[in-house]
């Protein structure tokens, strides 16, 4: 596969696709929303037989317990992706809503009206749960997207992938307004961050090694995390030479 090419064509197929859901009114998103998430309620067998090709290839490769326990499915995973789905549905339509109209001393109105980014590229590990709540969040709010998933999660994204697909195909939706990259190329996320032409925003999830070479290398805008908050305190109580091995 030829890496260059092969990102070109998702990036064009999805600036093409992102004019068309930027346009799609809340009914349409709605009943792609609600379209995946039957796909996915149909499809609950396809999907465990992918994620235990992926647990299995984990466990060969020797992936950590905290890695596969975050990577594994289940019939409760599944069920919480369609609940998920549905409450996405359930949102307000946050395009076209304006906030904060004043009257200038011309007399002219201003406030600020909410609009869909465009392309939307995020990248993130592991947990191929992701790969439907990144999805469901673009296109509520307008916005097309393409998404890389953790390698170790190939098989789970590929068929979640197809339930995508599939709801996008049911409310009329372009296909490409959700594109699941379909290689584990590492060069692929060097070509998805340098494509500004094609994508509008690149959101890195992961850990701190991913987002620092995201923030360096991106000629994309990115919208990152990069030092969890994580505060610790003493109380009047505490033990403090354990509040220190813990510290």
């Amino acid at each position: 596969m030829d890496i260059k090419q092969y990102m070109n064509q998702l990036g064009r197929q999805a600036r093409i696709a992102s004019r068309l859901v930027a346009a799609a009114d809340t009914g349409v998103k709605n009943r792609a929303l609600l379209a995946i998430a039957a796909a996915v309620d149909a499809q609950r067998e396809d999907i465990l037989a992918a994620n235990a090709k992926d647990l299995a290839a984990g466990e060969a490769s020797g992936l950590d317990v905290a890695l596969l326990d975050r990577l594994a499915l289940n019939t409760a995973g599944i069920a919480g992706i369609i609940e998920g789905l549905t409450q996405v549905a359930a949102l307000a339509d946050p395009v076209g809503a304006i906030t904060d109209l004043n009257y200038r001393p011309s007399g002219i109105q201003v406030g600020k009206m909410r609009v869909p980014l465009g392309v939307i590229g995020i990248i993130y590990e592991s947990r191929p749960n992701v790969t439907v709540e990144a999805a469901s969040l673009c296109l509520k709010s307008g916005n097309a997207a393409i998404l890389r998933g953790g390698s170790e999660a190939i098989h789970s994204n590929q068929a979640l992938a197809a339930c995508i697909r599939e709801g996008l195909k049911v409310a009329g939706l372009p296909e490409h307004a959700v594109q699941v990259l379909e290689t584990t190329d590492r060069a692929a996320v060097g070509e998805l961050i340098t494509m500004p032409e094609f994508v509008d925003v690149v959101v890195p999830r992961g850990g701190k090694g991913l987002i620092e070479r995201i923030a360096r290398d991106a000629t994309v805008t990115v919208i990152k995390h990069l030092d969890g908050i994580c505060h610790v305190y003493i109380d009047d109580a505490a033990d403090p030479v354990k509040a220190l091995a813990i510290a």
